[in-house]
């Protein structure tokens, strides 16, 4: 077996540690003997998504995000939105996830277009949500208490027929009011979470892994890995936050 993983934009979309994501998706793939091959799409590159299995995108600031639109006009949207919709398997962070809603609005009223692949908008404000939190994915995506760290300006609100990631326990999440926490659509994770959030969350990680496993293979299973370091430094997050699973 062999996992195809797509990093797009990672010249501008790459906050604070975004990409040791794909580090730790590739190692844990290959601990288990599984393939793993990783290509990078830089802006303005022009390359057929549908060879991909697994897309990451980071996140980024207004202004990283706002010199895409450019890219995503010129065709990536619709190319994003098809893998989307084919079930392919997709994890943004922050930035890259607010790509994923109809749009942008930044603290100074400007509106930006995004992929409207998800029925979801986002309004920009100069006062951050910062800091460590936690929060319980939802039982589609196995239900786990993830930790990781956010720091954004955005306040993301889902339409009505649109999944959260999860519910918050500590932090603030989508906008710091209702709870939420990001997104899951069919096998799309959108998420504030940095960190890198998937070396502390090695449950997590799994399961996006085999979402996109599961959708090239018709079906696959993960033999157990030792994440006792991982799985410690995920506790004493927890212990720091007041927070129980």
């Amino acid at each position: 077996m062999e996992l195809k993983i797509c990093h797009l934009y990672p010249d501008v979309l790459n906050l604070y540690g975004d990409r040791g994501n794909i580090a730790c998706m590739r190692r844990r793939l290959e601990w288990r003997g599984i393939g793993c091959a990783v290509t990078e799409l830089p802006l303005g590159t022009v390359d057929d998504l549908t060879g991909y299995d697994l897309f990451f995108i980071g996140g980024g600031q207004d202004f990283e995000q706002t010199v895409l639109l450019s890219d995503l006009n010129a065709g990536r949207r619709d190319d994003i939105r098809a893998a989307a919709e084919d079930g392919k398997t997709f994890l943004c962070i922050c930035g890259g996830y607010q790509l994923l809603g109809r749009g942008y609005r930044t603290a100074d009223g400007e509106w930006c277009d995004y992929t409207g692949i998800l029925d979801f908008v986002t309004e920009g404000s100069r006062d951050r949500m910062i800091g460590n939190y936690a929060f319980r994915l939802g039982p589609e995506s196995g239900g786990g208490v993830v930790v990781g760290f956010e720091n954004h300006g955005g306040r993301t609100r889902l339409g009505s027929g649109l999944t959260p990631l999860g519910a918050v326990l500590k932090g603030c999440g989508n906008n710091g009011q209702d709870g939420t926490e990001g997104v899951r659509y069919r096998n799309v994770f959108g998420t504030y979470s940095h960190g890198p959030v998937l070396p502390k969350n090695p449950a997590f990680c799994d399961g996006i892994l085999l979402s996109a496993l599961v959708r090239k293979y018709g079906g696959a299973e993960l033999a157990p890995l030792e994440d006792a370091a991982e799985n410690a430094a995920r506790r004493y997050m927890l212990n720091r936050l007041h927070v129980t699973e």
